[in-house]
């Protein structure tokens, strides 16, 4: 394959991703689907004309990752903080607390049902099937209310966290006893340290380049300090939540020393700039890492009925759980916060860290698949019910004043 071939099919599958977004945006399915099914497609055919299969499993984690981070600082930089709102990002970090704890409980009962395994293995097992996907979330809650826009944003922003500390503490913790939490709270304790130092030297460095190359530089620390810290077992995607909104909200500081060191003319137009690229790098990532994630999956998987059966039990114990949650606890409407649940890329990314020793046979890429394309159609379908049901609501009003 020539390099002229090479670039003519990665600028085809970024022209694929750009058309698929346009499509979710008519039809509400989410482009990540779409991404899927074209890898799938791809995979299909070159097996047809006997082509040399490629192996992505190695690079694959290394995508999701990039994606993740940039995914999360892009939704963080959009987020202005004001006083009104510690009621909505209370109220999503606890939804993202409670219905994380509450549904891994569920998928643990259902994988040791599944498979006679301990609780411990189990319960590993079950996390990845728990995050909600900021990657699909966020997109999808584009067109809502401002105020519903910041709760999914918060909330899935949220889960990516803690399910990443649940998971790193789980995994680190064979044994849980008093100074597993001891450590848990010492890791928190240097994470807040490491998100002060970073956020001041992002900022005091953005004011100070002179470079007309300012956004990459950032992006780049960004992911260094990330990757610093999953090396060391630390939450990093804390760090990535905390920096953007903290670049996003500085202005708002009125400590007069604050503002002469750190405060300059050009912030909020270095802020946009830094958005827009975050943004257009996210979509990237994500373009290639749901392509080829499609493109390592095996569909044969699907031709077993266990899997289906397992996928569909996952799936009713997430959306009983969050049923519950908004019925007995948050009290608010069902929809369309029921079905902005989706599995995505966080996911796979959690699946593909599990340590070999704790994997369990039938627990697979193809079971992860089913609720990832599961919660995709219930989120598709939910919205368009959702937006129909407001276009008649509209109508009627309409209808009533005329």
């Amino acid at each position: 394959m020539t390099s002229y071939t090479t670039l003519i099919i990665l600028s085809g599958l970024v022209i694929f991703s750009y058309l698929f977004d346009l499509i979710s945006g008519k039809t509400k399915i989410p482009s990540v689907i779409l991404l899927m099914c074209l890898g799938i497609g791809i995979k299909q055919v070159l097996y047809y004309f006997s082509f040399t299969a490629i192996n992505f499993t190695n690079i694959l984690p290394t995508l999701g990752t990039l994606g993740l981070v940039l995914i999360v600082f892009e939704g963080a930089l959009e987020l202005r903080y004001s006083k009104d709102k510690n009621s909505i990002i209370k109220k999503s970090f606890f939804s993202a607390l409670i219905i994380l704890l509450v549904t891994s409980v569920v998928i643990t009962l259902i994988i040791q049902y599944i498979s006679g395994q301990d609780f411990y293995r189990c319960f590993i097992n079950s996390i990845p099937f728990c995050v909600i996907s900021s990657a699909v979330a966020i997109p999808a809650a584009a067109n809502m209310s401002k105020e519903k826009k910041e709760f999914i944003v918060y909330e899935s922003s949220f889960s990516d966290i803690l399910t990443v500390v649940l998971f790193n503490f789980m995994v680190n913790n064979r044994q849980i006893s008093f100074s597993s939490f001891t450590k848990l709270g010492a890791e928190l304790g240097i994470i807040s340290v490491v998100v002060i130092c970073s956020c001041l030297l992002l900022l005091y460095l953005i004011g100070r380049l002179t470079h007309h190359v300012k956004s990459f530089l950032v992006i780049s620390i960004l992911i260094l300090v990330y990757s610093i810290g999953q090396l060391f077992h630390l939450s990093s995607l804390i760090i990535v939540l905390a920096l953007g909104l903290f670049l996003n909200n500085a202005s708002q500081i009125k400590l007069p020393i604050f503002r002469k060191y750190f405060i300059y003319p050009k912030l909020r137009y270095d802020i946009k700039q830094l958005f827009q690229l975050s943004a257009e790098s996210a979509f990237l990532m994500r373009t290639f890492f749901f392509i080829m994630f499609g493109y390592t999956m095996d569909i044969y998987q699907l031709q077993n009925w266990s899997v289906l059966i397992s996928g569909a039990a996952i799936l009713v114990g997430i959306y009983l759980v969050r049923f519950l949650y908004i019925k007995l606890v948050s009290k608010t409407d069902l929809m369309p916060e029921l079905v902005l649940i989706p599995r995505g890329l966080i996911s796979v990314l959690l699946f593909y860290s599990l340590p070999a020793e704790l994997k369990i046979k039938g627990i697979e890429t193809g079971l992860l698949f089913v609720v990832i394309l599961g919660t995709s159609l219930v989120l598709s379908l939910g919205l368009l019910v959702t937006k129909r049901q407001a276009l008649n609501t509209k109508q009627g009003n309409t209808d009533f004043e005329s």
